[in-house]
């Protein structure tokens, strides 16, 4: 039986709330910083419903404007893992790979993330990805677009459909309308808005995986990276890496050197990756139609087209900066062993397989 919430208990919310925006939205030379706990409490007001529209709107409006500090990241996270699924991976297994990318998708360049999955996963590396339907401000080609032009369905699995094929395949996709609602609750805001919020840095931060992992953030703007960093070390984060990636993705350029910074306990080393020096440079392939993105991304699964040299150097950049690797040139190496002998293919056959079953 549903429980009624009384006329005075909503009001008393929203005057709560009111609090907040009072905090972040009073101008340049008098807003304040929300505490962490202050933040994780806004937000979780926001997902359950119990700030009102309004308020909503002018608290993600205001954080645009005035730009999150790496606290409030922290504290908006909290309600994101709080309230959020989770998914842990069985004692023994390889930590995985969780890529933290816009949800917004890609409309500029060729993905090739998953592709790379498909080579990693191929290597016994895990993957764990995140991404939901097309949705504001960029309405780009989204993760489950891709994968279901490639044969891969990954609409409509449980949460315990998608343990399983991560426990038994060691891939794992979150895909927001079937796992978090709440989250989805607050896409028609930011459609509104037009401006990416503070959530569309807030979904690089997080991942349902819980537990050991090694953390890949994509970001466009430095500041972004600063902010990453920052909040993550609140939680704990301890194995990260920043990429400033095409489009603000994980995916590295091959027309160019990439600087990631790569942080272990707390400690962080940067590491410069260039496709020049690695014989893997070319141009990155723009975006045009889903449909010739599937003919080229099958291509590269053979070793051929113009995705081949972003495939190789991905993969290959990816197995070595995660361990699977000694060394760059080992990496792909290994990248271009997975895709001639056809295991990153066999790998994308072996999930549809699964899929099937459900």
């Amino acid at each position: 039986m549903c429980t009624q919430v009384s006329y005075s208990e909503k009001i008393s919310e929203i005057e709560n709330f009111k609090v907040y925006l009072r905090q972040i939205g009073s101008g340049e030379n008098t807003s304040k910083t929300l505490s962490r706990s202050d933040a994780a409490e806004a937000m979780r007001l926001m997902l359950i419903g119990k700030a009102s529209q309004a308020q909503i709107g002018a608290f993600l409006i205001a954080h645009r404007i005035r730009r999150p500090k790496s606290q409030e990241l922290a504290g908006m996270l909290d309600a994101y893992l709080n309230l959020g699924p989770i998914v842990k991976s069985k004692r023994g297994k390889t930590a995985p790979i969780c890529f933290g990318m816009p949800f917004d998708g890609r409309n500029k360049t060729a993905p090739i993330y998953p592709l790379t999955s498909l080579v990693l996963l191929s290597e016994s590396q895990p993957i764990f990805l995140q991404g939901g339907q097309a949705m504001p401000t960029k309405y780009g080609v989204t993760t489950v677009e891709l994968f279901a032009n490639l044969g891969l369905n990954l609409k409509g699995l449980s949460l315990k459909h998608l343990e399983d094929g991560f426990d038994n395949h060691g891939f794992g996709f979150m895909y927001q309308p079937d796992h978090f609602p709440l989250a989805e609750s607050l896409i028609s805001y930011r459609d509104q808005i037009g401006k990416r919020s503070p959530i569309s840095t807030l979904e690089l931060l997080w991942t349902i995986h819980q537990g050991e992992h090694l953390l890949i953030n994509g970001f466009f703007h430095p500041p972004t990276e600063q902010l990453i960093s920052e909040a993550l070390e609140m939680h704990g984060e301890r194995n990260l890496i920043c990429i400033k990636g095409l489009e603000g993705s994980t995916d590295l350029p091959i027309n160019r050197k990439c600087i990631a910074r790569k942080s272990h306990n707390n400690e962080f080393k940067e590491i410069i990756l260039n496709p020049l020096e690695n014989d893997c440079a070319g141009s990155n392939q723009k975006w045009t139609n889903i449909h010739s993105w599937r003919e080229a991304a099958f291509d590269a699964l053979n070793f051929k087209g113009p995705l081949k040299q972003s495939l190789r150097w991905n993969s290959g950049a990816y197995l070595w900066l995660s361990g699977r690797a000694k060394d760059l040139y080992d990496g792909i190496s290994k990248a271009d062993n997975a895709i001639k002998t056809g295991k990153a293919r066999n790998t994308l056959e072996k999930l549809i397989l699964w899929r099937s079953t459900y």
